[in-house]
């Protein structure tokens, strides 16, 4: 049904929202509303998105890196359109030409000593796989992540995280998973010293958390820990994974081979929902002793993994690591410029490769810039567990003229911003 026919049977934009808020989720919609960013999201193409009232919005959100590639990028379209001919989600229960060929990709393009695949419908069942594949590993129930964590909401991916959201479930369980300060390499030993931990759960850098950037030697130093004490290291390589950092995975640019590595989000090119979790062989007895032991319907679904792989194949491609390169720097360069007209407002630039996280000057100064941007034609969320830091992530592919519309358009909203907070 075309989205017009859709909209049609409500009244007016406002009526629609009435309505969400009764059919849907009152706190989620509200919330919006009450922010200034009253969104409802209409046609979408390349990274621009449509308000049903026809404003265009330049997205910077890119729901956590979903869109990657674009919204409804071509290549991936065709690439469905042309697998429907003769694929459907397939039977999670048989082998299956499409999942064998994209875990060979995954595992070809793996840091070193990752030799499995597990499929599951998306980023949260995938922690939930990992967190699974450590306990059967090692014997051991606990699960080490970080305070400000967020690695999902399923059954155990929500305890690894801040308890805003593990609390309301019932779910905040410290003595199986505990969290310790980021960047602190003693309070991770003290949590590992007695050896009866199963894995060390990381974010290469913490997304929700307002990607705060990790140390020099701090991943290599938790990595190291993990070998000392034989508890397994899982990347969430989530947000930062498919050449966001420059690198395929962003875990490869501190030398660390993880015992267990989890993507989701971008690998689906925001067409066909997917993740997977790629794992040692070490990791991998489950598998052969039990290979029920997880079950996913929609796991590995075989139009997922047909986009998938071309969703590697794009990221993989020389002329993409070139032009993240490129927009690396321009970005850097250009933010550095309206932060030394901003000082005391625009006060930090946290950055690796696309992947960034800016700072303000007041607690929820984030907020602010979040509803100007909003207003001036740009979507970027305020990070939830650090309102001070805005996510702003330009998608891989992000044309140069856009590039400089969208920080030209940042450069406004911010210096607005500064005048709503005084």
């Amino acid at each position: 049904m075309p989205q017009e026919e859709l909209f049609a049977k409500y009244a007016s934009k406002q009526d629609f929202l009435e309505r969400s808020k009764e059919f849907w989720n009152p706190g989620k919609t509200q919330f919006w509303i009450d922010a200034g960013v009253p969104l409802v999201i209409d046609r979408r193409e390349e990274y621009f998105l449509y308000d049903v009232s026809g404003d265009r919005l330049i997205d910077v959100h890119l729901n956590g890196g979903t869109y990657n590639l674009g919204h409804r990028n071509p290549e991936l379209i065709a690439t469905l359109t042309t697998a429907l001919e003769r694929y459907d989600i397939g039977n999670h229960h048989f082998p299956s030409l499409a999942r064998t060929a994209l875990a060979e990709e995954l595992i070809r393009t793996a840091p070193p000593g990752l030799s499995k695949v597990i499929y599951s419908s998306g980023g949260g069942e995938a922690i939930d796989i990992a967190l699974k594949t450590a306990r059967h590993t090692t014997g051991r129930r606990r699960i080490v992540s970080i305070d400000k964590a967020f690695h999902g909401h399923t059954g155990l991916a929500v305890a690894t995280g801040d308890d805003r959201y593990s609390k309301l479930f019932l779910a905040d369980q410290p003595a199986e998973f505990p969290h310790v300060p980021f960047n602190d390499l003693e309070a991770m030993e003290r949590e590992l010293r007695a050896g009866d931990v199963a894995a060390v759960i990381l974010e290469t850098i913490p997304a929700t958390y307002g990607f705060p950037l990790p140390e020099p030697g701090y991943l290599e130093g938790v990595k190291k820990l993990c070998e000392t004490y034989d508890a397994l290291y899982i990347a969430d390589e989530v947000q930062t994974g498919l050449m966001r950092t420059g690198e395929l995975w962003g875990i490869t640019k501190h030398g660390i081979a993880p015992d267990i590595l989890v993507t989701s989000k971008g690998l689906s090119g925001g067409i066909y929902p997917i993740g997977a979790v790629l794992i040692s062989e070490r990791c991998a007895g489950w598998l052969s002793e039990d290979g029920f032991g997880h079950i996913s319907t929609f796991g590995g679904a075989e139009l997922g993994c047909i986009v998938a792989l071309k969703t590697l194949e794009i990221s993989l491609r020389e002329q993409t690591r070139q032009h993240v390169k490129d927009l690396t720097g321009l970005f850097g360069a250009r933010l550095r410029e309206i932060q030394a007209d901003q000082d005391g407002w625009f006060t930090g630039i946290r950055q690796n490769g696309l992947v960034m996280g800016l700072e303000f000057g007041h607690p929820e100064g984030a907020k602010h810039v979040m509803r100007r941007l909003y207003e001036n034609g740009v979507w970027a969320i305020f990070s939830a567990l650090d309102p001070r830091v805005l996510q702003y992530k330009p998608g891989i592919l992000l044309d140069v003229a856009v590039a400089e519309e969208l920080l030209e358009r940042t450069e406004t909203a911010i210096r607005l911003a500064k005048d709503d907070v005084g």
